[in-house]
């Protein structure tokens, strides 16, 4: 693929990540100030949808990456971003030392899910299995319907027998399991991440969750964690 299409891959799915909302070819020109027309935007998404990397959910609509976009995208496009430090402060409360691991791991957890607006899932290094921010989770578009709410209710209730066979893994980076590699389902993305002592720390949303934010946020996560076992 030439750097034209990686491009505009690159423009698309930060878009659909931000709005949730499929992205038209005069959106695109006028927002990024792109210097060819919306016709020949139009063209390349064609050549987009023809490697099935892009799709157009209805014929009046814009575009929105497939699986194998968002796979693209993760691969090769994606550009990790620094966290905010607001973001970084609530971490560092959320971080400090309380009376026990488990207890403050999970305060990071619950505060992850605050700010990665997903759900947060943790297994810790007991066996113990916490899932949080569902509440964020379900309130997405893509989980709106009834008969979708429920497959993900369905799930999210056996979260525990899940997150024990991913901790059988090891994830050293952020790693993300989408689509049909998603243990909660094909509409969905997650990002995982092991931590030092061998709690396995995840986030699920959709398929367009903000990938970036949520390796930002784990990595961060980690470091924290580190840095609290260094000081005791």
């Amino acid at each position: 693929m030439d750097d034209r299409l990686k491009q505009l891959m690159r423009l698309v799915v930060d878009e659909v990540i931000s709005t949730g909302a499929s992205v038209g070819s005069q959106h695109l020109v006028e927002k990024y100030r792109l210097d060819v027309s919306p016709a020949t935007i139009r063209n390349w998404f064609a050549e987009l949808e023809e490697l099935g990397y892009l799709t157009q959910p209805h014929t009046s609509s814009g575009r929105v990456p497939t699986e194998k976009g968002y796979r693209l995208y993760l691969k090769e496009l994606m550009e990790e971003r620094a966290l905010r430090q607001r973001e970084l402060q609530h971490l560092r409360q959320a971080a400090v030392l309380l009376d026990e691991s488990t207890t403050y791991i999970r305060k990071l957890a619950r505060t992850v899910a605050e700010l990665a607006g997903e759900a947060a899932m943790l297994s810790s290094g007991k066996s113990e299995a916490v899932t949080t921010g569902l509440s964020n989770l379900l309130a997405k578009p893509e989980f709106s319907g009834r008969e979708r709410m429920a497959g993900m209710g369905q799930m999210l209730d056996r979260a525990d027998e899940i997150l024990m066979k991913l901790r059988t893994q090891q994830f050293d980076e952020p790693t993300a399991l989408i689509g049909r590699d998603c243990p909660f389902g094909e509409d969905c993305g997650s990002v995982f991440l092991t931590m030092k002592d061998g709690s396995l720390l995840g986030i699920v949303g959709p398929l367009r969750m903000n990938y970036p934010h949520s390796f930002a946020l784990l990595r961060q996560a980690k470091r924290l964690l580190q840095d609290s076992d260094d000081n005791v």
